[in-house]
């Protein structure tokens, strides 16, 4: 397994194709399908649910991928330490290791702000995907959502997709050099489900890359 879904993701079922630039806009274009778009719209949403809204730690669930995507929580205001929540660590790491009071800080000072430019960016992959036609309840079969975007939005969908896997990756414990573990998992496991949609938004978020570049 790489680390991205290559020309067919087993979570999403369809031929993955990607971002592209389109020859004559110079747009950023992409086509998903009902399942995928409504996929995104519910990473992008657990994501802002998860930066308004902090838990201390993830929620206990007999559901394992319930849990790992269960990002409600409780309020937050001034944030002057580490948030407990692990994938808020991994968003917004302790700028000062070693000088608390300074760390705190930086924390009271930047953290805010942060997180409401993080929840925009989410924010704008769900507006992109409903302004091209996702519904707000999916019952359609066959639904194909054809996305067109500038390079400024192109470029926030991008900063949101590395706040997704981050999240995803530390929900899941992802380390480096461990795709072993990840392909002897078998495809029912809601682990093996999950690390999934991690691989495919890797292959979006590099597909996206190399649109922009050209």
């Amino acid at each position: 397994m790489s680390t991205a879904c290559g020309p067919r993701c087993r979570r999403t079922g369809d031929p993955v194709t990607g971002f592209a630039r389109h020859r004559t806009s110079r747009r950023i274009i992409a086509n998903f399908s009902g399942f995928e778009a409504d996929l995104l719209r519910s990473l992008a949403s657990q994501i802002i649910e998860l930066l308004r809204n902090e838990r201390a730690a993830p929620v206990e669930s007999s559901d394992p991928l319930e849990a790992m995507f269960d990002f409600a929580g409780v309020d937050f205001a001034g944030p002057v330490s580490e948030p407990e929540d692990p994938v808020l660590l991994r968003l917004f790491p302790t700028a000062y290791q070693h000088d608390p009071e300074a760390a705190a800080e930086f924390r009271r000072y930047t953290e805010g702000e942060l997180r409401d430019r993080k929840a925009a960016a989410a924010a704008a992959i769900i507006d992109s995907l409903e302004e091209a036609g996702l519904p707000p309840q999916l019952d359609e079969e066959g639904l194909v959502i054809d996305v067109e975007m500038d390079e400024p939005t192109a470029e926030t969908w991008l900063r949101s997709f590395t706040d997704v896997r981050l999240a995803l990756a530390t929900r899941l414990g992802v380390e480096e050099g461990d795709e072993g573990y990840w392909d002897a998992l078998p495809d029912e496991d809601p682990r093996s489900q999950a690390h999934d949609i991690y691989e495919w938004v890797g292959y979006l978020q590099e597909t996206l890359v190399d649109a922009l570049s050209h």
